[in-house]
């Protein structure tokens, strides 16, 4: 094995993405979803990516709200945003 080889087998390790059944015995597969497959589900959704910029407060407020509904961020300022165009 060359020493690049190794380097890179190390730096795979660190960031956790070795290849399946090579984690070791007894430990969980972790499989994370491609960005790429993520994009796909959430467009066969309807959902499309909407960034904004918002004041810390009013994204700790958000984030409490999700907490206290037991929803995720996407589906709380969803549900706050249509209330607020309703009104």
């Amino acid at each position: 094995m060359k020493k690049t080889d190794l380097a890179k087998a190390d730096a795979k390790k660190l960031m956790g993405k070795m290849a399946p059944g090579a984690a070791g015995f007894g430990k969980a597969d972790n499989t994370v979803i491609d960005k790429r497959e993520q994009r796909k589900r959430d467009q066969a959704l309807g959902l499309v990516p909407f960034a904004v910029k918002l004041n810390d407060e009013l994204v700790k407020r958000l984030h409490a709200l999700a907490t206290e509904r037991g929803l995720d961020m996407n589906q709380t300022v969803a549900e706050v945003l249509l209330k607020g165009l309703d009104a």
